[in-house]
């Protein structure tokens, strides 16, 4: 099965970008008006974050969702065949906020939201980083397109943990100066002991873990903007938060990164995963004690 699907997607990564973003749109014709993925879940989301828009002014987001969503996988396709320096002419990055920590004692974290295009930045990342890089994944069940996807992920040096087995091998992977990359907006396992605060409009739970792992490190904490210039290439911005995680109270680093995370998606509202359900835990009251305000 690996052999024969990796084959098959190996052939089409050389198939022109403009063919690829006509299979792009009609995947997107597919999914959204015939298979209707996750519309619920999508317009949902974006009423709860946008409810002063209209209907109309929400829908229009929407359908830019779902064609950058279509966009992702096939240019992840593409990047089968893309070799280093067509990766760095699609993907630039002010790289030189994380460079300039190279050689000094403390670690690096960066901190992100679910943006388009992921696969596109942990490439890119990885080309860039002038320290190894560390990325936490989440595995897929299949396991032949896990090895695909793995293989893919990691053909620019970066090192994958997956974040069903992270704190048995993160360890084994930061034991020298590095970078972590995390997901900040990630649903927590137990979200009676995440941190909780309005993320929009609405409370949400957030992981601790990110803030803990800075604090107790005292570790660089960076957040990551990355998002579509045009079709097939990328933007990231990286913003210093802190070289001094320690010096926060709990709860205000997580509160920072969220907000972080909420400017961005206002800006570039159809860059984010609205598939993803951020709002699927209800606040309850024997939450208070982990409130944290802005």
């Amino acid at each position: 099965m690996y052999y024969i699907v990796y084959g098959f997607l190996r052939l089409l990564s050389f198939l022109p970008m403009a063919v690829l973003y006509l299979l792009s749109d009609f995947a997107y014709v597919i999914i959204f008006y015939v298979l209707g993925y996750r519309k619920e879940v999508v317009m949902n989301n974006l009423l709860t974050a946008f409810p002063e828009k209209t209907e109309e002014e929400r829908r229009k987001i929407m359908k830019t969702f779902y064609h950058n969503f279509c966009d992702t996988f096939l240019e992840m396709i593409k990047m089968f065949s893309w070799n280093t320096e067509e990766i760095k002419k699609r993907f630039v990055c002010n790289i030189e906020v994380m460079n300039d920590f190279v050689g000094k004692e403390q670690n690096v974290l960066i901190v992100s939201g679910h943006y388009f295009n992921w696969e596109m930045a942990n490439l890119g990342l990885g080309v860039l980083s002038k320290m190894p890089f560390v990325v936490v994944y989440m595995p897929i069940r299949n396991k032949a397109f896990e090895k695909i996807v793995y293989d893919m992920r990691r053909k620019t040096g970066v090192i994958l943990v997956p974040a069903t087995d992270f704190q048995n091998q993160v360890r084994e992977h930061t034991k020298n100066q590095h970078a972590l990359i995390l997901v900040g907006d990630q649903n927590p396992g137990n979200p009676a002991k995440a941190y909780w605060t309005n993320f929009f409009t609405k409370p949400a739970p957030f992981p601790r873990g990110p803030e803990k792992g800075a604090r107790r490190g005292n570790t660089v904490v960076i957040y990551a903007d990355f998002y579509k210039v045009k079709r097939g290439y990328y933007k990231c911005d990286f913003e210093l938060l802190t070289s001094t995680p320690t010096e926060f109270k709990d709860g205000q680093l997580t509160r920072l990164i969220v907000d972080k995370i909420e400017n961005s998606i206002r800006q570039r509202p159809a860059n984010y995963l609205w598939s993803h359900r951020r709002w699927k835990h209800e606040w309850k009251e024997e939450y208070r004690k982990m409130w944290v305000d802005k």
